[in-house]
Order: structure tokens, then sequence, then C-alpha cells
């Protein structure tokens, strides 16, 4: 989860200050996680799995964003990735587009992002599992 401190941006011209929860960050990477080609879910924990049976939708699951002493952001990402796709080319890409998001939303830069792995996901087991669930109500038979 994300730490309890806010993050600070100040406005230069008027001296007003925005303080941005880490868990703000945590949506927006994990929108934008989402969006990556090869991606197929983020890790849940408990909590979005309870949120999901409630019909709540949990947007930052799978990201972690945390602060360092020096006020350096850093990000954890959980993925699942589809199989047969590139490994280390959708992380980096994934890594583009999560600084490229969050400098665009927010102007701040992360030090570092961690791209975790957490499994991978075959389509074709995907398919036969919606096969075997569904079955006709009503099949066609013909009885003469």
């Amino acid at each position: 989860m994300a730490d309890s401190s806010k993050i600070l941006l100040s406005g230069v011209e008027n001296g007003e200050q925005i303080k941005i929860d880490p868990s703000v960050l945590e949506v927006i990477l994990g929108i934008a996680a989402e969006k990556v080609d090869g991606i197929v879910n983020m890790r849940g924990n408990l909590t979005s799995g309870i949120k999901h049976v409630f019909g709540r939708e949990d947007r930052g699951k799978g990201v972690n964003v945390s602060v360092d002493q020096a006020g350096k952001l850093s990000a954890d990402v959980y993925v699942y990735v589809e199989a047969g796709t590139n490994v280390p080319s959708v992380a980096m890409k994934l890594q583009k587009n999560l600084k490229q998001q969050l400098k665009q939303m927010t102007d701040l830069e992360l030090k570092e992002i961690n791209i975790h792995v957490v499994g991978l996901v075959f389509p074709e087991d995907e398919e036969k599992n919606e096969e075997e669930q569904t079955t006709e109500l009503f099949p066609e038979d013909s009885q003469e």
C-alpha cells in the first residue's frame, strides 16, 4: 500500500501548494499499466478482491508507490503477462508509458519503476475453460 506521507507540489508563481497522496499515483499508474499491450491483468490483494465482489473496481491494484528519505518516488508494478509475448519488451514499454503518464498528469518523476511479472496467461487455456463452463440450455436435437 501507499505510504501515509503526502507528496508536495508547490506553485512557483503564487506560492500555493498541492498535496498528493501516493494512492492517487497508484491509481494513475494502474490505469496506465492496464492499457499496455501484453499486460493481461494486475495482481490484486484481499482488499481488491473484496471490492471486486461488491462491484467496485480497484484501479490501483498491483501498484505500490513509495517515497524514500530524499523524497524520490519509486513504483513496484505487479503484472500478469500474456504468454508468447516478449517479456523484456513489454516491461520496457510499460516503464516508458508509466513514466510518461505520471509526468503528464502530475509533473512528477519516478526514480525507478520495478516490474514484477507475477505470472503468464495462456489464451488457449482461457478459451478452453470458457467452452467447458458453457453448455447449451436447449440443444438442437431433431426429434422425429
